[in-house]
């Protein structure tokens, strides 16, 4: 399975998104492209296993994704 075929799967569905520097976000999957640009709405910004802010729609850009996590 290729890496944009399980983000495709992952669609419309809350992943984890772990980020260079140590910041997470959490949220629904809305949209992604061929750089991993990751648009997730209902986002909120975890960090150890606390949520410490929620912002509505959020772009994460692909450069800065460590891994991303259904």
């Amino acid at each position: 399975m290729k890496p944009l075929d399980a983000l495709q799967q992952s669609l419309h569905k809350r992943v984890l998104v772990e980020l260079k520097g140590g910041r997470s976000f959490r949220g629904t999957l809305d949209a992604f492209d061929q750089h991993l640009n990751l648009v997730l709405s209902s986002a909120e910004e975890v960090v150890k296993d606390v949520v410490t802010a929620r912002s509505g729609l959020t772009l994460v850009r692909g450069d800065s994704i460590i891994y991303i996590s259904p």
